[in-house]
């Protein structure tokens, strides 16, 4: 009987020429793709033989042994996690390779992997692989390769001094997770076949890399990556693993906190290193052990330490195979050997932030064919911009030579295919002419902060593939372009210069997401500005732009930023205000994918900051503040009528500055449901009324201001308002100070702090008289609507 039943699967095995119970499996795991919404594997089924689908590998006895599924699902903005239950794999007795990664799947029945019992390669990067790594998985007895990079796992890495590790291992990665507690390299001395390990980024994993001189490990490591893990600092001091290892090829150990100077084992002439990354520590001292000659290294990062000395002038000696340097934000002084330029394959240098001295080589923007990109800011480099190179370029794309003295005028003609020209905070002098410039490519400009003059060329208008245009903090005058083709900007800051005119003729108004034209002399109605449909940072402060400011201001959902102080806007504020969102539009974070673009575009584009006034000062934001702050400021008009009551609504606004206008009328008691108001300024307006009880209750309030208005009552000093001294209240003749009496006294000068303290019982009887007022108010519509007598009175009225 068990002769015929095996004859019968043989039979229907080579019907198919693939076993059914894989077929069907693999059937499954289509189907599981297909309800995710992905259809990357349509091809699957067309024929019986499932050995000759693609992914697919049979052995000889045509057995699935891989199944290479890295990025087979197909992800889309908004998709739904894929759903894979790990059971499915079962049916496949003799798999070797399983490659699941790049898939973002949730995973579920991990368990079920352990019966694979032939498994070589287990490939799960960058799913959603939750829980903690069972101790099973290593001792497969084949295993030779397993990546759980990018995953979810948390707990402890479950291997230890007794662990039965497969002796087969060769690749572990365990990267960007959230492991915990120890782990020690000691536990794999017997794994003879191990070449690389990567634990990084698991911040609090602890990694003990000591080694006993008695104790030699049997493996020889090439790639070995511990980024971002609770490193201890005997692997700069020693005695450790390093010392026995003499075929590294890569190493990293970035984002450590380690400290000391360069070990002498890294740079041993037994050492055959390629990559070294050391970025992010607190490691001194001269670099001169580096710069002995390490022909094989091809990328050194060491940015973000404190090492000092010079760059060899015979660098391409040193390191004929350079490709990466990155020796940013050290105290590396002297200056650039023009000897980088004989390096071949190099791309990418970056050596900003350092005290580096003299001229840039010119031949870096000429002779340079595989540079790429090249960063040299905040440094005390000078003399001609792009080391006096006025034609072609040979390949740099990205060039940040700002905040140096780098001095004389701009190249009149430029060719190449740069993306991002960044001269900003120099000293450089004469026109923005680039009538004769030939960059199509160029994406990103910017000579903010020089003493460039003249007028915008409409040249400029050529240049419409700029996305990112900044010219601030210059002496241009004039008129600027009125572009017939507008340039699609995301980004434009024209602050502080002299110019004038038509500011929605020169951009796309659809496409502009952060506006800066203040500290000029534009003139004109603001109407154009509702039609800004993606802005979020509008700044148009210190101008003379005038008339209403319209309802269509309220058609703006994505502001973050609005300043038109100074200006000579009239009329009322537009109840509509309250409306906008603020932060994140509501109804718009889901399914919109542009939204989430520009907002990463943004945040990647504003290169320089922003500034904004707030809490009475002007402040300078970074770049990773601009989805965090929220502010209104329309100080300095002739804004008049009453504030709405309406503004009460912008929960998100953290400043809000309506000073120096005529509103008249009381102030609305909602704004007390601003809850994350920081800085409130409502002073030099024709206010009147009591200041609202409510305001008590705003816990963030840090500046707070309505001085010189006709505000009468008292001074309410609960909550925040204890803290805020009598020149928030000056110039308001019938304001009183809550006294020991329980009355009201005039404010004649500024209220210390301390006199808060000694109001405290007082405040209590205000607070009992106002409950009192409360307890009757409800007492009398009680006796209206419950009562006989009182029901029949609402009727008669």
């Amino acid at each position: 009987m068990v002769c015929v039943l095996f004859v019968f699967q043989f039979m229907i095995h080579m019907a198919g020429a693939c076993f059914v119970e894989e077929r069907i499996a693999l059937m499954r795991i289509r189907s599981s793709l297909l309800e995710a919404k992905s259809f990357e594997v349509e091809t699957w089924g067309r024929i019986e033989d499932c050995c000759t689908w693609e992914r697919i590998t049979c052995n000889n006895s045509t057995r699935v042994s891989g199944l290479d599924l890295d990025n087979i699902y197909s992800q889309y903005f908004g998709s739904p996690c894929w759903n894979l239950n790990l059971t499915i794999f079962s049916s496949f007795h003799e798999l070797e390779l399983l490659d699941l990664s790049w898939n973002q799947a949730c995973l579920e029945n991990f368990d079920a992997i352990r019966n694979l019992k032939n498994l070589r390669e287990f490939r799960l990067a960058y799913n959603q692989l939750n829980g903690s790594i069972p101790a099973w998985l290593f001792e497969l007895p084949r295993l030779e390769y397993l990546d759980l990079s990018e995953n979810i796992l948390q707990g402890h890495i479950p291997i230890s001094v007794s662990s039965n590790i497969s002796l087969c291992l060769k690749t572990l990665k365990l990267a960007a997770n959230n492991l915990n507690g120890k782990f020690d390299f000691f536990w794999l001395r017997n794994c003879t076949m191990l070449k690389e390990v990567d634990l990084s980024w698991n911040t609090e994993l602890a990694i003990d890399v000591k080694f006993l001189t008695s104790v030699t490990p049997s493996f020889q490591l090439r790639v070995l990556m511990l980024s971002g893990c609770n490193l201890d600092n005997s692997i700069i001091a020693g005695p450790n693993l390093f010392v026995r290892q003499r075929k590294m090829q890569i190493l990293h150990l970035s984002n450590n906190n380690l400290a000391g100077s360069l070990p002498n084992w890294m740079f041993s002439n037994e050492t055959a290193l390629i990559h070294l990354d050391l970025g992010n520590n607190s490691l001194v001292g001269s670099l001169d052990l580096m710069w002995q000659q390490q022909s094989n290294l091809q990328m050194i990062n060491i940015s973000m330490n404190f090492f000092m000395g010079q760059l060899p002038m015979d660098i391409s000696s040193v390191f004929p195979n350079l490709t990466v340097l990155d020796a940013s934000y050290n105290n590396i002084s002297g200056r650039l050997p023009s000897s980088l330029c004989n390096i071949s394959n190099l791309e990418f240098v970056d050596l900003s932030n350092n005290k580096l001295t003299g001229e840039v080589p010119s031949c870096l923007f000429t002779d340079c064919s595989s540079l790429g990109f090249l960063k040299l800011s905040n440094n005390r480099l000078g003399g001609p911009i792009l080391g006096g190179a006025n034609n072609c370029f040979s390949g740099v794309e990205v060039i940040y030579l700002d905040s140096n003295y780098f001095e004389g005028a701009l190249p009149n003609n430029l060719s190449g295919f740069m993306l991002i020209m960044d001269f900003h905070d120099n000293k450089l002098s004469g026109e923005l002419d680039v009538s004769f410039w030939n960059i199509p490519s160029l994406r990103s400009l910017s000579v903010a902060t020089n003493n460039l003059s003249g007028q915008i060329y409409p040249t400029i208008c050529n240049m419409t593939g700029l996305n990112y245009l900044d010219i601030s903090d210059n002496d241009f005058q004039g008129f600027i372009p009125n572009c017939s083709s507008k340039l699609p900007l995301f980004f434009l800051n024209m602050s502080s210069n002299a110019l004038s005119g038509f500011p929605s003729y020169f951009f796309n108004s659809s496409s502009v997401i952060a506006l800066d034209l203040s500290y000029n002399q534009f003139k004109g109605r603001i109407d154009w500005i509702q039609h800004l449909s993606q802005i979020k940072l509008l700044q148009l402060g210190m101008n003379m732009f005038e008339g209403q400011i319209s309802a269509d201001l309220c058609h703006l959902l994505y502001l973050n930023i609005i300043d038109l102080s100074h200006n000579r806007l009239s009329g009322s504020l537009p109840p509509c205000i309250g409306g906008i969102s603020f932060g994140f539009p509501v109804g718009h974070d889901k399914g919109y994918p542009y939204f989430s673009y520009w907002v990463y575009h943004i945040n990647h584009t504003l290169l320089h900051g922003f500034t904004f006034s707030t809490k009475g000062h002007v402040y300078t934001f970074s770049p990773g503040f601009f989805n965090l702050m929220f502010g209104i400021d329309l100080s300095e008009n002739m804004l008049s009528g009453e504030i709405p009551w309406e503004i009460g609504n912008l929960s998100h606004v953290k400043s809000l500055n309506l000073s120096h206008n005529f509103f008249i009328g009381q102030i609305p008691a909602t704004i007390a449901n601003m809850s994350a108001i920081e800085s409130l300024d409502l002073s030099h307006n024709e206010l009147s009324g009591p200041i609202p009880w409510q305001l008590t209750q705003m816990s963030s309030l840090e500046v707070f201001s309505v001085a010189y208005n006709n505000l009468s009552g008292c001074i309410p000093n609960l909550g925040q308002f204890s803290s805020f001294g009598g020149d928030s209240y000056l110039g308001n003749a019938n304001l009183h100070n809550l006294s020991e009496e329980n009355k009201c006294s005039l404010i004649i000068g500024p209220i210390e702090v301390g006199d808060v303290d000694e109001a405290t019982d007082d405040l209590v009887l205000y607070i009992i008289s106002a409950a009192s007022f409360v307890l009757a108010f409800w007492a009398t519509v009680a006796f209206l609507f419950c009562h006989s007598l009182g029901q029949r009175l609402v009727l008669r009225l």
